[in-house]
């Protein structure tokens, strides 16, 4: 997945365990360690201003965009000429 997430290193910065970050922002020790191992497919945003404002930082430290590795350097799914699924309309 693109999408890296960098919960790990906020937590190491603020010297707190994946158990006190989930009970201060209200989720599941389970729940966060999906999210912080990048198996989550979403994420609310009111749960990433929960992490944001326990962890005293921005989004983008704890979300960034990594492309995924192609032979053409694009990524496969979303680049310029990725095939259209069957059946989808051209817009």
């Amino acid at each position: 997945m693109p999408i890296a997430v960098d919960i790990d290193v906020m937590l190491a910065r603020r010297k707190m365990s994946v158990g006190e970050l989930a009970d201060r922002v209200g989720i599941t020790p389970a729940n966060l360690a999906v999210l912080k191992n990048g198996r989550a497919k979403a994420v609310r945003f009111t749960t990433l201003a929960s992490l944001c404002e326990v962890l005293e930082c921005q989004p983008g430290d704890l979300l960034r965009w990594e492309p995924d590795d192609t032979a053409d350097g694009v990524g496969a799914a979303h680049g310029p000429g990725a095939p259209l699924p069957t059946g989808s309309p051209p817009w």
